[in-house]
């Protein structure tokens, strides 16, 4: 037969049965596990507070009724259920008809007010997001807001219909989630098919580039406002470019015409003078008499000389259609390069005027075939931003944005001119740098560091250090450049663990 644990064993049990079970070290939980070890019967804490806050609220309608609280006071002193169940029962039945369920109302747990207030402003914020096609939700979500606008709310009310609502709510999200991937892929499908049809605008390839950017996942109500502004400023740039395009063309055309209509009178002039000029040869070779050649020859020198007029005449409308030729020529030119240049606007980050994802992409594709080329060295470094989520909660996100943008202008005047600054994300930055062993990456983010250090930003009257970690790669060979950008956001994580305001090599 097992002896006896010692209590003090039982307790060392009970302690590690709350750890093991990953309890909450609660009075009623050790006691549970206590009861549990000892093998002795889990009696539930007598809730005497509670019985007389409840003592309190109970009136006494009749002398009877007061007796019985009485009574009540003394079971919950002497901490006695059956003695509390007993005076609860004789009151009610001493009171009016009603008073029975006054107490058993009474007795339920109920919600705190204010916290019943909260869920049901949680509840409003809730339902438009999930639509207002399934009349389910909105019945019991409006059943819901009116209980919770009671009074008093009972726990277990609130409980069976929030499970209701919790229930409708997780399909109609799972819906909802279904139909934006749907329409981000119909979207998808719309702009590449738009981007296949043209052919030879580069200018609307760079817009569609874009925009198929702007709309990959995660999608945020702030960068799509973004993506919004830059891509309507770079449409009516171009819009007015291509409307200028057109116009040029068609007096490119208009000028062409002219030029062959030039063509044709001089070809049909000096078709005329050639046919004068035989039948004038004709008649000389006929002429017997000294005073008849005069008028043959004075005919001659008329057509001679209106011939070499309207060569004349020709040849300057000839030259001042080519001047114009090379003036709109020139100017189709500057055209297509503002079209060139508004079309790569979209591939830049609108805060910080830095690369996006879509030109980052297309510059380390640049870069690894020069790399490959040349058969020189190209390391990529990651940095993201120390701290930058508490210095967005405490100065607000337009303080966050200017900080941004005040790390790319030190990054600018400190990197190379062939070197590539792109926005990965929120706060990291991708910097490539051709030429570039992983050591001279290395040093080279420490150099930015330093200058960061030196330029303090400024919000306000306030100072603030900003400070990144960063993590740089050096380029395999045979290695893509999503795969060095994977090693460097590595390195970076572990500078990060490091203390952070240092750069690792990966």
């Amino acid at each position: 037969m097992n002896e006896p644990k010692h209590p003090s064993v039982i307790a060392r049990e009970a302690l590690r049965r709350l750890a093991t079970s990953q309890l909450a070290p609660t009075p009623a939980n050790y006691q549970a596990c206590y009861n549990e070890i000892a093998n002795l019967p889990n009696t539930p804490v007598f809730p005497e507070a509670q019985l007389r806050e409840l003592l309190g609220e109970l009136p006494a309608r009749n002398a009877a009724q007061g007796k019985h609280l009485d009574k009540l006071s003394a079971a919950i002193a002497k901490r006695s259920w059956q003695g509390v169940k007993e005076s609860l029962a004789a009151f009610a039945q001493a009171g009016e008809p009603h008073l029975h369920e006054e107490v058993v109302h009474a007795l339920a747990p109920a919600l705190p007010g204010e916290f019943a207030g909260k869920l049901a402003r949680f509840v409003e914020c809730v339902l438009p997001a999930l639509g207002d096609e399934d009349s389910r939700i909105l019945s019991v979500a409006g059943e819901l807001l009116l209980l919770l606008r009671q009074p008093r709310v009972e726990i277990g009310q609130v409980q069976a219909l929030f499970g209701s609502l919790t229930h409708q709510a997780v399909f109609a999200a799972e819906e909802q989630v279904e139909i934006k991937g749907s329409l981000l892929k119909l979207l998808h499908l719309i702009i590449e098919n738009i981007g296949e049809l043209s052919t030879d605008d580069s200018w609307l390839k760079g817009q569609i580039d874009g925009l198929l950017a702007s709309v990959a996942p995660p999608l945020t109500l702030r960068h799509l406002d973004e993506m919004e502004r830059r891509l309507r400023d770079v449409m009516e740039k171009q819009g007015r470019a291509k409307s200028r395009s057109v116009e040029a063309q068609a007096e490119m055309r208009h000028m062409l015409a002219e030029f062959i209509e030039r063509l044709g009178v001089m070809n049909k002039s000096s078709t005329e003078f050639e046919g004068r000029i035989e039948a004038s040869a004709r008649q000389i070779e006929q002429v017997s008499r000294i005073e008849d050649l005069k008028p043959l020859l004075d005919d001659v020198i008329v057509a001679t000389h209106a011939m070499a007029e309207e060569t004349a005449s020709s040849r300057e409308q000839l030259k001042s259609l080519q001047e114009k030729v090379v003036v709109t020529e020139a100017e189709l030119i500057h055209l297509h390069q503002e079209l060139d240049s508004a079309s790569a606007l979209a591939r830049h980050d609108p805060l910080t005027d830095a690369l996006n994802r879509k030109g980052l992409e297309e510059a380390m594709e640049r870069e690894i075939s020069s790399m490959r080329r040349k058969e020189v060295p190209l390391s990529v470094s990651l940095l993201d931003i120390d701290n930058f989520k508490k210095l967005n909660d405490r100065l607000g996100h337009e303080a966050g944005d200017r900080a941004l943008v005040h790390l790319v202008d030190v990054a600018r005047r400190t990197m190379r001119p062939s070197d590539t600054l792109a926005r990965y994300g929120g706060e990291e930055f991708v910097v490539l740098m051709p030429d570039t062993k992983l050591e001279q990456g290395i040093e080279a983010m420490a150099r930015l560091q330093r200058e960061l250090t030196k330029a303090i930003y400024m919000s306000g009257s306030e100072k603030i250090l900003i400070t990144f970690s960063a993590g740089v790669a050096q380029l395999a060979v045979d290695e893509s450049g999503t795969d060095a950008i994977r090693r460097a956001d590595q390195a970076m994580y572990l500078a990060k663990r490091a203390g952070k305001n240092r750069v690792m090599g990966g």
